[in-house]
């Protein structure tokens, strides 16, 4: 491998690193720790990089897939069509860019247009929803979620007056997902805020964050005194029902049924239009009764949206135009480095406290020493910063001129700011780590939150002040300590009642009926999220036949590389994890043996093995995959002589080529969606 390839490769996992770790604080945690621009900025260089070097294109990116499943105490639902994401143009020149693609793309195709017919609407800034109704009446309402799965909202959606319960008209579909954005107007923001004060409650911070929470009450009618209202903008499924064949007409339809869409919506003509449209929106946005935070344009045909298809996170079809990002000046005060559970030391700044996007912020970021050393960033230096939408700001840039004398440049620490340990940095990795594992105590910290997280095993009331009075006293020095606590040692710890006392015991109890999937996720091995969790469930009879595994066996799993590979096996080859994972099992931790994802020995595809390779123009790898799976079928990452069918796209790859040498069924896409019922 020459030097320059392998700086590529580096440089391709530093930033799929970067971006797993901020889709876990912002999807997993509830709690984001960079602003929208930075995750954006991340992204799009991924995937600059990706398209540059379609060879180095991991299964495992966060490119190709839609992201991480989020926290929730809510029953989760499975959209019937998955809701991607947008791809995001903050200049005129990358709206410029969208539509030369998407007129290049059609031109491809055969469709030679001059101009391209957008319908263009105000993008909210709310919460994202769907909703599907049978026969006319609504039966479930969810959140976007991962844009797979969501939080069941039903309740909380009944209470909006502009939902409607059933849907207008003679004959309604069978069933229909509708897609829209729930919001809290300006007025009514403010007039909440000021009774909130009032009676002596927390105000909101903006109307962004008070639709989003107020959304994910469990008690409806704390959700029914909050002034929320929805626009609806899309179809996800339509069943008993002619879907219209323009954007256009999607909004007329919706109108018809009941729904209330954005007054504001239009239909332009090509970039120009779409340009004296967002020029228009800004200028009327401080007048207009909800918040918004830019301009959406979707390609008005139907014909022309199926024609350009989708990538595994966003349509080809549709960006969002962001207004610019709100930024403040603001002085760096400290900076710190924080310990995560793997170690990892973040530099962290600590800001004089500013207003920015209607949030005071005091701390910021600064990712890695990388990032410290390509900004120049200095203790008492005089810094932009940027907030988008996120809590924590980017710092933009350092005003040097402003930068007092004595400012200080920051260095690495040598050992660990918690635990003394050495502070180590791989060759070529952007991040630099404690040794100390369990020894370090911020480390242990937040193993034990992430293990008894909701998404891992689920223990209610061990959060994050109890877990620091646990390991502060000695109490628990990994996971499997928690179920040898006693209720008198819990009341015995500071505002810890009798009854939080024995909720926690029960919790603790409950916790050990589990599933194999939870159980992987919550032991916090390097790089396993709780897709890569359930793929290796899935792929393996039994825990003792994943902890022998070989590296090789183990990239034979879908969607686990090398990378993730070595850190599977390096976890379990530890003694010290062994030893953890046989207490917890000593404890009565358990789990019913997996079962196939597979529909029915009787699905059409039951027992067939399928490898996809090279790109779909119809739908996503992962939208194949899902349809697939449904039909009985499995699909991996791998060409092997087990493979019944490769399906290949366009520029497939060396996967095509062995399928051919081992002679395998191969399909084209004409022959996959042929196979695939309308509606799977």
């Amino acid at each position: 491998m020459s030097s320059s390839s392998a700086a590529i490769r580096n440089k391709l996992e530093r930033l799929r690193e970067s971006i797993r770790r901020y889709d876990y604080a912002y999807y997993v945690l509830d709690d984001p720790d960079v602003p929208d621009a930075e995750y954006d900025r991340a992204l799009r260089e991924l995937q600059a990089l990706e398209e540059q070097y379609p060879d180095l294109v991991a299964p495992d990116s966060p490119t190709q897939r839609v992201g991480i499943r989020p926290e929730t105490e809510f029953r989760e639902v499975r959209h019937l069509v998955p809701m991607l994401s947008l791809d995001n143009a903050f200049s005129d020149t990358e709206l410029s860019d969208f539509d030369r693609r998407v007129r290049d793309k059609l031109q491809r195709a055969g469709v030679v247009t001059e101009e391209v017919e957008y319908v263009a609407e105000p993008k909210l800034d709310g919460a994202a929803v769907s909703l599907i109704y049978e026969k006319g009446v609504l039966a479930c309402g969810a959140t976007r979620g991962d844009g797979r799965q969501g939080e069941d909202i039903t309740h909380n959606l009944r209470t909006i007056a502009a939902v409607p319960l059933r849907l207008r008209g003679r004959t309604p579909p069978v069933r229909l997902e509708v897609r829209g954005e729930v919001f809290m107007p300006k007025a009514g923001f403010e007039e909440y805020n000021r009774g909130a004060l009032k009676r002596g409650d927390k105000a909101f911070v903006n109307p962004r964050n008070a639709a989003a929470g107020s959304l994910r009450q469990l008690d409806a009618r704390l959700t029914a005194r909050r002034p929320l209202d929805v626009f609806f903008y899309g179809l996800g499924f339509c069943e008993g029902m002619s879907v219209p064949k323009s954007q256009r007409e999607i909004l007329g339809l919706l109108y018809e049924l009941g729904f209330k869409t954005c007054p504001e919506w239009k239909v332009t003509v090509g970039f120009l239009g779409c340009l004296a449209y967002y020029d228009n929106i800004r200028v009327k946005r401080e007048k207009l009764p909800y918040e918004i935070d830019g301009v959406v344009y979707k390609v008005n045909s139907g014909h022309l949206q199926d024609i350009l298809g989708s990538v595994s996170r966003a349509p080809r079809w549709a960006i969002a135009h962001k207004f610019p990002a709100q930024e403040e000046l603001t002085v760096i005060r400290n900076i710190e480095f924080q310990v995560g559970r793997t170690g990892a030391l973040t530099p962290v700044a600590r800001l004089a406290p500013v207003f920015v996007g209607g949030v005071t912020v005091s701390n910021a970021t600064l990712h890695n020493m990388d990032e410290i050393t390509r900004k120049d960033v200095r203790i008492g230096d005089t810094v932009i910063v940027r907030r988008a939408g996120d809590v924590i700001p980017e710092v933009v840039k350092v005003v040097v001129a402003r930068r007092p004398p004595r400012a200080r440049r920051v260095r690495l620490p040598k050992a660990c700011p918690v635990c003394g340990s050495d502070v180590i940095r791989a060759e070529a990795e952007a991040v630099a780590r404690c040794v100390g594992g369990l020894y370090c105590a911020a480390q242990r910290k937040e193993a034990i939150l992430h293990f008894a997280s909701r998404k891992a095993m689920d223990i209610e009331g061990v959060g994050k002040k109890l877990v620091d009075q646990l390991v502060e006293q000695d109490l628990v020095k990994n996971p499997a300590d928690l179920y040898e606590l006693t209720q008198s040692q819990l009341e015995g710890l500071e505002r810890m009642g009798e009854k939080s006392a024995v909720n926690i015991v029960s919790a603790l109890e409950n916790s050990k009926e589990t599933t194999l999937p939870r159980f992987l996720y919550a032991l916090g091995i390097r790089e396993v999220g709780e897709a890569t969790a359930l793929a290796l469930a899935e792929h393996f009879a039994s825990l003792d036949e994943l902890m022998s595994a070989g590296e090789d066996d183990l990239t034979t799993v879908p969607d686990v590389g090398p990378i993730v590979a070595a850190h599977v096996r390096a976890f379990f080859q530890e003694r010290h994890n062994q030893d953890v994972i046989m207490e917890l099992l000593n404890h009565g931790v358990h789990w019913p043996r997996e079962q196939p994802t597979s529909a029915s020995a009787n699905a059409i595809l039951a027992g067939k093995t399928f490898v996809l390779t090279g790109a779909l123009e119809s739908l996503t790898r992962d939208e194949a995959k899902e349809r697939l799976i449904a039909l009985g079928a499995k699909v991996t990452g791998s060409v092997s002589k087990s493979t019944d069918v490769v399906v290949a796209g366009e520029n497939p790859g060396s996967k095509l080529d062995k399928a051919r040498e081992l002679g395998i069924e191969t399909w084209d896409e004409a022959r996959l969606l042929s196979t695939l019922p309308r509606g799977t």
